[in-house]
């Protein structure tokens, strides 16, 4: 478990507005480091968009897909971002950067810490570095339904050799 090398982290003085979130997964925290660092395409991104290498400093791609109710058709949301920190089965921390309706361009920080809890894993997501209230406040009601979500697709899954 160690961290490969430092990066430098965004100046996020002027982005105050912050958020956390915690729940207790099914899926050992070994799977669920996996999935935010190698399996994206699993629980979270359009299949075949990832372009993501667990290294720091690596940058990486992916694409989400969202239909809202008023809408027509599906509507694609690219994701880009770096990775920080990792420490194997234990942190996962990266930069989160999306468009309008996301973080507005704005370089945030989203921390992924797993905790051992007997079976389960206690998972603590903080997302940091929003400009405004807005952004945060899309981010804080939607983080809970995607952890949920990879409950579903991770959670019980043994971790899968990558």
């Amino acid at each position: 478990m160690k961290t490969l090398k430092s990066v430098t982290q965004p100046d996020l003085a002027a982005r105050p507005y912050r958020l956390s979130v915690q729940r207790v997964m099914t899926a050992s925290p070994r799977a669920l480091y996996r999935a935010w660092t190698q399996q994206f395409d699993l629980w979270f991104a359009v299949p075949g968009s990832v372009r993501m290498q667990p290294e720091v400093g690596a940058p990486f791609f992916f694409e989400t897909e969202f239909k809202s109710n008023d809408a027509a058709a599906a509507k694609r949301h690219p994701h880009y971002g770096r990775f920080l920190r990792l420490l194997t089965d234990r942190l996962v921390e990266l930069t989160w950067v999306t468009g309008e309706g996301g973080t507005e361009g704005a370089e945030t920080i989203v921390t992924v810490e797993l905790k051992a809890a007997g079976e389960r894993t206690h998972l603590r997501l903080a997302h940091t570095g929003f400009a405004g209230e807005a952004a945060r406040d899309r981010h804080q009601n939607a983080w809970p339904m995607v952890l949920d979500h990879l409950e579903r697709q991770i959670g019980g899954r043994s971790a899968r050799p990558g």
